[in-house]
């Protein structure tokens, strides 16, 4: 016999056992049942008492003996009925759960915090971006420091012929004591527009921001970067910026 149809509607494999002997046996102790299901009898009891909450079996006591009955065939579709309508009770009052449930997972916050020392490690976080945005998104960079090693800018210059590569746009404040031919330069390279931080602006750090990311950069004394990756602080420096950007001037150079 196929029992895969009972098993969808809800019986396990030990209970259809249990079930079926007993139709076969008609009123029996737990002897006979065990023999004829091949149920060990220390589950036994635990199996029958389940059949019964479900309304399958029936038991009887006479002169101190337990008897076990299988209740009619169509009592299973009786017991499929009641586990419909308590799936449709359940499903009613997760759909109501529903809105609670998904603010949690939006409260729930995502926050990683990473160290990089000297400049090989402030280029290892700025290139996380790649691995963020997809072509035609941006980052942005305020705070740019005057100073940088020579070496730094020729990363930036090869980093920028990789962002064109990668159809990635960016903007970025630079301190306003940064070389006028530093932002030439970075403005003659597809998909910049660098300008110089509002008059009376200067930050000792800068400060990159993409996606939930936000990565605070400090050039000197010695060379860091501390990476945040949390949307909250990413959503707080990102405001910062745009109000920047909107009191800066597009970049042009003195005659």
């Amino acid at each position: 016999m196929d029992i895969s149809t009972l098993k969808e509607a809800g019986l396990t494999e030990g209970e259809i056992k249990v079930y079926l002997a007993l139709l076969e046996l008609g009123s029996s102790t737990t002897g006979p049942i065990v023999e004829k299901s091949r149920i060990a009898r220390s589950i036994i009891y635990q199996i029958l008492e389940k059949l019964m909450q479900k309304g399958l079996v029936s038991v009887i006591t006479k002169e101190k003996t337990k008897y076990f009955q299988a209740a009619e065939p169509n009592k299973i579709l009786d017991y499929i009925d009641e586990r419909e309508e308590r799936l449709q009770e359940n499903k009613e009052m997760i759909e109501k759960l529903l809105p609670e449930l998904e603010l949690k997972q939006k409260m729930a916050v995502k926050s990683a915090t990473n160290m990089y020392f000297g400049y090989k490690g402030i280029r290892t976080a700025h290139e996380h971006l790649y691995l963020k945005l997809k072509k035609g998104e941006s980052y942005d960079y305020m705070g740019v420091p005057a100073f940088q090693p020579e070496e730094q800018h020729l990363y930036w210059k090869r980093d920028h012929v990789r962002r064109i590569k990668a159809k990635i746009k960016t903007r970025i404040l630079f301190n306003i004591d940064a070389d006028q031919n530093t932002l030439k330069n970075r403005n003659s390279y597809w998909g910049v527009d660098a300008r110089y931080m509002p008059e009376g602006i200067r930050t000792p750090a800068c400060f990159a921001i993409f996606k939930d990311t936000t990565i605070i950069i400090l050039q000197s004394p010695h060379a860091l970067a501390v990476e945040i990756i949390n949307q909250d602080i990413a959503d707080s420096f990102q405001a910062y910026f745009e109000e920047f950007w909107k009191r800066s001037e597009p970049f042009k150079p003195n005659p």
